[in-house]
């Protein structure tokens, strides 16, 4: 006996979804899609200019509803199994998260490897209505800009529906998420205008880490912040590190290797944390007088370099742990994994403990590389 292919679906009767926004609008929610325009991506060498992705938006009381409402405007069924980004508009996620995470989680055609991003002063509508230059769809913008800002600047992270889920599950349902923002004209970032010019009228640009507690957006941090969080929760894989090396010059770093181990201790079933974070750079850029094959410059630059790691890391954790008072950098599994017994003793106390957990935090460089120009005549 053979079966046959009982739930194919041919190519020409989908809509391929790359990019979904979820928005709230008084008591309805609404849903953007982004299809690709199989006609534009496939023809490049067209004299008439079609956009290469088309959105369609629809309202309902639920998500779900709101899904189901877009099959009466879009002309194929649309397709959500290469979708690459969910964006969740900024009051929609102040109000709560839970219904979203719930049918993506739910839905069986679906996939949980999309990223999650957060629109910063602005609606995902809006977002995804941008034309991006370069990219024919700003669903891959999108995901390269976020993927590339990770890897450069340490200012992002890219979160994908399952780390998204596991952040939310800890003892405060407390997570973080990338933000984006329009810079720019909005409404000529909607037209084709944004990618014919040499100098888009609009961008989109990610920001500072969006805060997280029980399912709704509290807040977000500075880009700096941002970066001090992701040294906290070893997730820096490149950055740059500036050391002012006179009244106005600078040293310009980049930070190539970094690694942080975290640590937990009960004294009288009273927890604190040890943070240490052990970082590699390379000189990349110089713009005062200094002799950089001295070892004593060396050392000097490893020590400031330390130091204002060091100032900017208990100023991101000061941030988290006093004005939002979430638990973001997971302390509470550092201390339950370094002793189960002292943490269930304590675990029922862990949100008013945590406001004044003591926390230690200490900063190594190496500066591996100087460059070529060892003895450089600045001004």
């Amino acid at each position: 006996m053979l079966t046959g292919c009982w739930n194919k679906r041919e190519l020409n009767e989908l809509a391929i979804v790359t990019a979904v926004g979820v928005d709230k609008t008084d008591e309805f929610i609404e849903l953007s899609i982004q299809i690709v325009n199989p006609s534009q991506i496939a023809t490049k060498n067209s004299t008439s200019f079609q956009v290469p992705v088309v959105t369609y938006h629809a309202k309902g009381k639920t998500l779900f509803e709101a899904i189901r409402k877009l099959t009466t405007q879009t002309p194929r069924k649309p397709y959500y199994a290469h979708t690459q980004v969910i964006i969740i508009g900024e009051e929609m996620a102040e109000y709560g998260m839970n219904s979203i995470l719930d049918l993506f989680q739910r839905d069986p055609e679906g996939r949980s490897d999309f990223n999650i991003i957060v629109a910063h002063e602005s609606t995902a509508q809006d977002i995804l209505s941008i034309l991006t230059p370069l990219e024919d769809i700003p669903a891959s913008k999108l995901l390269k800009s976020l993927k590339d800002s990770e890897d450069a600047l340490g200012t992002t992270e890219s979160v994908i529906l399952d780390d998204l889920i596991n952040s939310l599950g800890s003892i405060d349902h407390s997570a973080v998420l990338p933000s984006i923002q329009i810079h720019g004209d909005a409404d000529a970032g909607k037209s084709s205008s944004n990618i014919e010019k040499m100098d888009s009228p609009a961008n989109l640009q990610y920001g500072g880490l969006a805060v997280f507690k029980n399912y709704k957006l509290i807040g977000f941090l500075s880009e700096e912040e941002s970066r001090g969080y992701n040294f906290l929760h070893n997730h820096i894989k490149g950055t740059v590190q500036k050391v002012p090396c006179s009244e106005k010059g600078k040293i310009s770093a980049e930070v190539f290797n970094s690694s942080t181990k975290v640590t937990g201790s009960f004294k009288n079933d009273k927890p604190s944390i040890h943070v240490q974070v052990e970082l590699e750079q390379n000189i990349a850029e110089i713009s005062c007088p200094l002799d950089l094959t001295k070892p004593e410059t060396i050392d000097t630059l490893n020590k400031e370099t330390s130091k204002l790691v060091q100032a900017n890391l208990e100023q991101t954790f000061h941030t988290i742990q006093k004005t939002y008072q979430v638990d973001i950098l997971k302390f509470s599994e550092v201390l339950h994994r370094e002793d189960h017994q002292a943490w269930k003793r304590i675990k029922k106390d862990w949100a008013t403990l945590y406001p004044n957990l003591p926390v230690h935090i200490e900063v190594k460089v190496k500066t591996k590389g100087i460059g070529t120009a060892r003895k450089l005549k600045v001004g």
